[in-house]
């Protein structure tokens, strides 16, 4: 869903170190035919370098994302490659108030979309990325489509659609569970 979320100081794009950002970072891994959910550091929720630094950290021998709730206002899922990491960000209209989505947007060479931090909540968002992202892991651009344009949803409950269909919903809901979240 779009909305104004917390983070916007002084009218500028930069969040105050102090702001509280709720949601949860997640990396995922599919290592020999099964499924590992682990919890990021919050750090990872505030800038998409450090997202991808903790999870280019696990180097895990099979595929490794990150799946980031910000707020439960969008999602981000981050796929480090050799040549750059693979982005979808679920709501583009988020980098007028959220550093993470504005970085996620600077990385993929798109501008952070020029709106009125007040006229956000009349914006229908879009998404911005790759939507093949998980495909050779069992979600096809099709089906990642179907969710993220759900805006009806929160940003967990499209993860956890996510997790669904490719078959981790159990692991993360574990994971989520000792979050508190």
């Amino acid at each position: 869903m779009a909305g104004a979320g917390a983070g916007v100081s002084g009218g500028s794009n930069k969040q105050d170190v102090t702001d509280e950002i709720e949601g949860f970072a997640v990396a995922v891994v599919r290592d020999d035919g099964a499924w590992k959910v682990s919890a990021l550091k919050p750090s990872a929720l505030l800038t998409l370098d450090d997202a991808e630094r903790q999870l280019r950290e696990l180097r895990a021998a099979g595929a490794v994302f990150g799946l980031l709730d910000v707020d439960d206002e969008f999602f981000i899922v981050v796929r480090p490659g050799p040549s750059g990491a693979q982005l979808l960000i679920s709501d583009a209209t988020a980098g007028v108030d959220y550093d993470v989505a504005a970085d996620a947007l600077d990385a993929m060479n798109i501008d952070v979309p020029d709106l009125d931090p007040d006229e956000l909540d009349d914006i229908d968002p879009w998404e911005e990325g790759d939507l093949g992202i998980l495909a050779d892991l069992g979600l096809p651009d099709a089906v990642m489509s179907v969710i993220v344009g759900d805006t009806d949803l929160y940003a967990d409950e499209q993860l956890g659609m996510i997790a669904a269909r490719l078959g981790f919903a159990d692991e993360l809901s574990k994971v989520l569970d000792s979050l508190g979240h």
